[in-house]
C-alpha cells in the first residue's frame, strides 16, 4: 500500500515533533501495510514554509534514520502547499515541490472557503504542465455547503484526495456521509492518510479501504490503491467521469 499525504518529516510543521516520533509513524505505517509513504510537509499556510530542496534533503536524513532501524519503508518527498498567487513562479522555482518528482502537486485549500482565483489558479498550474490534486476536499465547509464549486475544478481536470479518517468515520458521521458521496460521484481520486502522528492524527488507511470496499466494492478499492502507485511513478491515473451532487448543508465540520 502506498500512503500519498503525511507530515512525518521531524520539527518541520505540525506532523512529527522529533526524529524518534518519525520512526514511531514508520513503524505504524508498515503495521498499516504501507510500504512507501510521500512526506508532504505544509507550506505558505501562513505558519510553515518549507522549500522543495529542503525537504528533499530532510526526506533523505529520515531515509537514512528508517534504514538504520531496519524498518521497511521507503520515504518520497513532496508538499501541501497553501493556495497562493506565487505558487505558479515557486512551482518554476522549485519552491514547490511536486509529488515524487513528478507532475502531481498538491494544492491546499482554506478550511473555511475557496478563494475566487482557485479556478484560475488550478488551471494555470495546468497549463504549465503539472495536474494539481486537492486535499480533503470533503473537509472545506464551502465545498460541503455547495459541492458543485467542487465539480467545476473536478471538470475542468483538477483531481483529488480525500482523507482516509473522513471515509472511515473518525472524524464523524457527517463528514463520513459527504465522503461517500463524492466517491460515488466520480469527485475524488486517491485515499491518503494526512497522518500527522500516531495518537491524535494515525494512517487509519487499512480502515478507510475496507469501509470504501464495504460502501463501493472491490473495484473502487483496486482504483483508489492503483491511483496512488500512478501517482509516485509519474503515470496518468484513471478517473471515470465526474458528476454533479445535490446541495447539502453540514454543520460543525472543520
Amino acid at each position: 500500500m502506498i500512503d500519498i499525504h503525511s507530515h512525518i518529516l521531524p520539527g518541520i510543521d505540525d506532523g512529527a515533533d522529533t526524529l524518534t516520533d518519525s520512526l514511531a509513524m514508520a513503524r505504524e505505517a508498515v503495521r498499516q501495510g504501507i510500504t512507501a509513504i510521500i512526506a508532504t510537509p505544509h507550506h505558505r499556510n501562513g505558519y510553515h514554509h518549507n522549500a522543495g530542496p529542503d525537504i528533499i534533503r530532510y526526506t533523505d536524513d529520515v531515509n537514512d534514520a528508517i534504514r538504520h532501524e531496519g524498518i521497511p519503508l521507503t520515504v518520497l518527498p513532496g508538499q501541501e502547499t497553501r493556495i497562493n498567487g506565487d505558487m505558479l513562479t515557486e512551482l518554476a522555482g522549485g519552491d514547490v515541490a511536486t509529488l515524487n518528482g513528478t507532475k502531481y502537486v498538491f494544492v491546499e485549500f482554506p478550511s473555511n472557503h475557496v478563494p475566487r482565483y482557485a479556478e484560475r489558479m488550478l488551471f494555470d498550474i495546468q497549463l504549465a504542465g503539472y495536474i494539481p490534486v486537492i486535499v480533503h476536499p470533503e473537509r472545506n465547509t464551502a465545498i460541503n455547503e455547495d459541492p458543485s464549486i467542487l465539480y467545476d475544478l473536478v471538470d475542468k481536470g483538477a483531481l483529488t484526495q480525500l482523507t482516509a479518517a473522513s471515509i472511515a468515520g473518525t472524524f464523524g458521521k457527517k463528514l463520513q456521509t459527504f465522503a461517500h458521496d463524492l466517491v460515488e460521484a466520480n469527485l475524488t481520486h486517491f485515499i491518503a492518510s494526512d497522518a500527522h502522528n500516531t495518537t491524535t492524527r494515525g494512517f487509519v488507511m487499512n480502515e478507510a479501504y475496507h469501509e470504501l470496499g464495504q460502501q463501493h466494492g472491490r473495484e473502487a478499492v483496486y482504483t483508489f490503491m492503483g491511483n496512488a502507485q500512478l501517482l509516485i511513478d509519474g503515470e496518468t491515473v484513471h478517473k471515470d467521469e465526474p458528476e454533479p451532487i445535490k446541495k447539502k448543508k453540514f454543520l460543525g465540520l472543520f
